[in-house]
């Protein structure tokens, strides 16, 4: 049964959000946050999933993504305000704390909020995407994983990035989707959706700057870098963009964190193993209200 979507615009951090919700209000509050070049139609089977069990489910288009705000600079994009808008959410939600999961740039802001704003998360769990301070370690110093980042460095530049990914109708964005996951993952109709959202005026722009900030502006991670609250982290081990071995010194820096390795998924891990991904989750969230 397909639970009936919302479509909101919530004000959040200064910015307005657009958000999907589902399910009742009354419910656990679960907020699933979309990674590049992705938008809140990327967790679709696990809204449904979620919310016809009972949560209350949100997924934003973050901000730079499809509807919700574009702002300008790159200071907008550091991801101080990018947890922070997240946390507006759950302030307009009426809740103390919520459910998070993240994937990809997504989960970069999940792993955030566990640093710095871990009273309001109840539950953390990441798809594929390890800790900042890993990231950071292995950007730097691992020459493997430079080569699978190439693309961050490229889109430092200024103008060429949004020009080449938009064109040939967004035929770049396509192939990231379709030749770095299994056949059949993404259809023609899911890649309408996606060419929808890239093209919103603005949007490619806002995409590319969570980059530019992550390089340029670095977040600080000094002091206490720890997961205190409990932690899932699924991993896709054919992701060809983020290499494996940063998934066990990630759950490594979790007080209370168990890692999944997935091993015939590749970093589109909720597209392809949906079912797989929503039972580890609410397994995940059943032992937490235990």
């Amino acid at each position: 049964m397909h639970a009936t979507l919302q479509h909101q615009t919530i004000s959040t951090n200064g910015i307005n959000e657009h958000v999907v919700s589902a399910g009742p209000e009354s419910g656990r509050l679960l907020i699933f946050l979309h990674g590049f070049p992705e938008f809140w139609y990327g967790w679709r089977k696990q809204i449904d999933f979620f919310a016809n069990l009972g949560y209350r489910v949100l997924a934003p288009d973050q901000r730079g993504y499809n509807l919700s705000d574009k702002p300008k600079g790159l200071f907008a994009y550091h991801l101080d305000e990018l947890a922070k808008d997240i946390v507006g959410l759950i302030d307009a939600a009426g809740r103390e704390q919520a459910l998070i999961v993240g994937h990809d740039w997504g989960a970069a802001v999940a792993w955030w909020l566990g640093i710095k704003h871990a009273a309001r998360v109840e539950k953390l769990a990441v798809l594929n995407a390890p800790h900042p301070k890993i990231m950071r370690q292995y950007l730097f110093n691992n020459a493997a994983q430079r080569r699978k980042s190439w693309y961050m460095f490229f889109f430092q530049l200024p103008r060429l990035p949004e020009w080449r990914f938009a064109k040939d109708n967004w035929a770049i964005g396509a192939r990231a989707l379709t030749k770095t996951s299994r056949p059949g993952t993404f259809g023609e109709a899911d890649l309408a959706q996606y060419r929808a959202a890239w093209s919103q005026p603005g949007a490619a722009t806002g995409m590319i700057n969570w980059y530019r900030a992550a390089l340029r502006r670095q977040p600080k991670l000094s002091g206490h870098v720890a997961i205190r609250v409990p932690t899932l982290l699924l991993w896709g081990a054919r992701d060809r963009f983020l290499g494996r071995e940063m998934a066990q010194p990630s759950i490594a820096l979790c007080e209370q964190g168990r890692l999944v390795m997935i091993e015939e998924a590749s970093h589109w891990v909720q597209h392809e193993e949906a079912e797989k991904v929503n039972a580890l989750l609410l397994e995940f969230f059943e032992l937490a209200a235990s």
